[in-house]
């Protein structure tokens, strides 16, 4: 037995006593798969063995086989050209080193404003981590290549506005790094709800004020980033208070289980793993992390965001990639229609004249309030199925109204008609639609003459006028609602 096959031996005896290495949304240390398409559930490489494979991997391209930033943004254009009657891209700023983060928005109408509900994927968070961004440019091949034939594709572009970014962090993935270019980890970088992390807008990088910027001028309802590391579908919240390690759900734990439930079931084998029961985990029972993007959508853009893991290595050889998107493709797919198949959705009207309210949804027992569309007033409140719900519009100088709903495991729309909230509720509404039953001069002069010489006469035709007027009031105040239900989307099936 030669030196070098004694070294080996004592190398494979000292990594048993040595602890596995895991690194997913948030660690530093490096994580080997016995199979990085998912086959076994966390099962992971001794670090003794790394180490005897240290040679060898230097020597392999990693990214061999996987799109450089060129050929990405190559392949986006040459996306919209080929599905341009369903597509469009724009970039939503540059990073570090100045590239363009370029977004696919797929859709019937991509561009314009509907009734409908937006998801939006965001791959590559981490620059070592290519999987992600390689899956969102199959998923929107796979979607331009079905539709209109597929019903699930069909689904999503009829019913959903997807947008697709497929690297966040370009300057990470040429540099082999998880950091940006700056070597600052994104998803360290949004401001934090329970410790004053980057609360100075000037203080964050480019990258990340591209995606707060992004969420400023779209209402996304719901929405995953995609990482590598692990196999598992992580939510809400991400951290704790005092930072130590334990279940900390958000006011949604009920609808984020159940969203991540989507996910992992839809899955390969992601829902069989031994280590995340179903495999989905609260962020913070996982570890706790603060800074990220998750948390913040949820807490200031009204945006439901999921954290997966789709693949046990960070960063696999390309001709895994088929198998890797074949195990998360129905997962992917499901996930975006969810938001349109589950959940109450509908829009808010003024019962005075019939126009969109930018009004509020609330849930009884849940401290969380959604807003409404600004143009169309249309709201996309996303709940777990087989509950009974307490359901409440609002809107300042209006009335609030409350409806109760048992909602089955397909999605539910209830349109809110709100009552102004004025002393005299009849006399604005007579104002707002012009109704001039009583207020000509000659009007009143036969009322004083009625009273005069009879006064019950007058009381009748005071009543009688009022009522015809409400009447007239009300009838155009309906009409106009249902004009702006005929312009902005399909009727819906409750009016509360």
């Amino acid at each position: 037995m030669n030196i070098g096959s004694l070294w080996q031996i004592l190398l494979l005896m000292l990594s048993s006593c040595l602890p596995y290495a895991v690194e997913s949304r948030g660690g530093e240390k490096n994580i080997l798969s016995s199979s990085s398409t998912g086959l076994a559930n966390l099962t992971y490489v001794r670090t003794g063995k790394r180490l005897l494979e240290a040679q060898h991997e230097k020597k392999i391209d990693l990214a061999k086989g996987y799109l450089t930033n060129n050929d990405l943004e190559n392949a986006l254009k040459d996306f919209t050209q080929r599905c341009g009657n369903i597509s469009r891209i724009y970039s939503i700023g540059k990073s570090v080193k100045g590239v363009p983060l370029w977004v696919i928005e797929i859709s019937d109408k991509p561009g314009e404003e509907e009734a409908e509900p937006a998801f939006k994927y965001i791959g590559n968070v981490h620059g070592d981590e290519p999987v992600g961004r390689e899956l969102l440019v199959r998923l929107a091949n796979w979607i331009c290549d079905n539709y209109p034939e597929d019903p699930l594709a069909a689904f999503i572009v009829d019913k959903v506005h997807l947008h697709i970014l497929p690297s966040m962090n370009p300057d990470g993935f040429s540099l082999r790094k998880r950091g940006n270019a700056n070597d600052i980890d994104l998803n360290r970088d949004f401001p934090d709800q329970f410790f004053p992390v980057n609360n100075e807008m000037s203080g964050r990088q480019p990258e990340t004020r591209a995606i707060m910027n992004w969420l400023r001028k779209i209402q996304f309802t719901a929405s995953a980033s995609l990482h590598g590391g692990a196999l598992v579908a992580n939510y809400p919240w991400d951290g704790t208070e005092d930072k130590r390690r334990y279940y900390f759900p958000c006011p949604d734990d009920g609808v984020f289980h159940f969203l991540a439930s989507v996910y992992s079931h839809s899955h390969h084998n992601m829902s069989l793993s031994k280590e995340f029961e179903g495999g989905v985990t609260n962020g913070a029972a996982w570890y706790p992390i603060y800074g990220g993007m998750q948390d913040w959508n949820y807490i200031h853009a009204g945006c439901f965001e999921l954290t997966l893991e789709v693949s046990d290595n960070k960063w696999p050889p390309a001709n895994e990639l088929p198998t890797i998107w074949e195990y998360n493709k129905k997962s992917m797919l499901n996930l975006i229609a969810s938001v349109a198949k589950t959940g109450i959705h509908g829009r808010i009207f003024s019962a005075a004249s019939g126009r969109p309210l930018p009004g509020y949804i609330m849930i009884k027992g849940i401290n969380y309030t959604v807003k409404a569309g600004r143009t169309f007033a249309d709201y996309h409140r996303l709940l777990a199925p087989l509950e009974n719900y307490e359901v409440m519009a609002t809107m300042t100088g209006y009335k609030s109204k409350t409806t109760t709903i048992k909602l089955e495991k397909e999605a539910m729309g209830v349109d809110f008609i709100l009552d102004p909230e004025v002393p005299n509720g009849e006399n604005r509404l007579e104002s707002e639609c012009d109704c001039t039953c009583t207020t000509s001069k000659s009007g009143l002069q036969v009322m004083g003459s009625l009273w005069t010489t009879h006064m019950e006469a007058y009381f009748l035709v005071v009543v009688v006028l009022g009522f015809v007027c409400i009447l007239l009031c009300r009838r155009r105040a309906r009409f106009s609602f249902l004009r702006h239900r005929q312009q902005g989307g399909p009727k819906r099936p409750a009016v509360a």
